[in-house]
């Protein structure tokens, strides 16, 4: 470890799993970098939809161990290197990155410092500030994984994306139409759908107050292609209009789970981070301005605030500013 990185750190932690009350600041041991790893000092992380499961308990059956205490939440970030591991060339101290690092057994990013895979680790992407970055790993693989490896979104594809303004919403409606699709959005509010306008969706309704139905035809009267289902609701006869031989996916969460008509695929999904995703994501990202909404920055105390937040209505994603 080097000697500028400091032994101790705070981190906003729980001790034992419960609501937002139980997430405070504690000082923390900074954790050891591994063979493979970086440690990263962070600047941003992202406030995730899970992260109140995860904090209550529910992720427990995914990470397969038992969890130890004090936790550190946080699955996603952005910050500069502050040290490297054994056998890691791709980056040096000083270097801007963004990670993802869900259950992650060294800790989280709510924290000064995270020791993560140097795999899960990717440079800020040109034109995003550390803010963005510090929200876009997680949420951006979810985003890209569904349009374009489960969907497999093209020139002409016509898209529906369920849950438009949301943090993988508003981001898989650009990596769509980067790939050349044509993406109806269903928002959430007036905010949401300006939202979904200003990003570039060619249609935009919002999901509470609108004929989603009639949109949709409008929108694709021969039937829609594929359709990103992001957010909970009854999407039954709207993804009725899904046409045969098309396909809906989803991540894993979302409830109720969609069902289509017959002839209609449907998957779900997880977002994973792996380095070819990464660096389509990077790609895509750079082809041109690309924005990342961040609706609201926390201070590292006030994480029990932004957990409350993230279940309320808000654009994009949350974050806390760490450093």
């Amino acid at each position: 470890m080097s000697s500028s990185v400091p032994t101790q750190m705070k981190a906003a932690a729980i001790d034992r799993f419960g609501g937002p009350e139980v997430l405070g600041v504690k000082t923390l041991p900074v954790p050891k970098v591994g063979k493979g790893e970086v440690l990263i000092r962070v600047s941003t992380a992202g406030v995730g939809q899970w992260d109140p499961a995860e904090r209550e308990g529910e992720m427990e059956s995914y990470k397969g161990t038992k969890a130890s205490f004090p936790y550190v939440l946080g699955s996603d970030g952005a910050g500069t290197i502050a040290a490297v591991g054994e056998g890691v060339d791709r980056f040096k101290a000083g270097d801007k990155v963004y990670a993802f690092g869900f259950l992650n057994d060294k800790g989280g990013f709510y924290a000064e410092y995270v020791a993560v895979k140097a795999d899960y680790v990717s440079h800020v992407p040109r034109g995003l500030s550390e803010e963005q970055a510090g929200v876009l790993a997680a949420d951006g693989l979810t985003a890209l994984e569904g349009v374009d490896d489960m969907l497999k979104v093209r020139e002409g594809t016509k898209l529906l994306v369920y849950g438009a303004s949301g943090g993988v919403g508003h981001l898989a409606v650009q990596f769509a139409k980067r790939l050349g699709a044509k993406v109806l959005a269903v928002a959430s509010g007036k905010d949401g759908v300006e939202l979904a306008k200003r990003i570039g969706a060619d249609k935009a309704v919002d999901g509470r107050a609108d004929d989603v139905e009639k949109a949709v035809r409008e929108f694709a009267p021969d039937g829609l292609d594929a359709a990103l289902v992001l957010a909970g609701g009854d999407h039954r006869k709207v993804l009725a209009l899904v046409k045969k031989g098309g396909h809906i996916a989803y991540p894993n969460g979302v409830v109720p789970e969609p069902k289509g008509p017959d002839g209609v695929r449907v998957s779900s999904y997880n977002g994973e981070p792996n380095a070819d995703a990464q660096a389509r994501l990077n790609k895509l990202i750079e082809a041109g301005p690309f924005h990342v909404e961040v609706s609201k920055v926390f201070r590292l105390d006030d994480a029990h605030q932004a957990h409350e937040a993230v279940g309320k209505h808000h654009l994009g994603k949350l974050a806390l500013r760490i450093h």
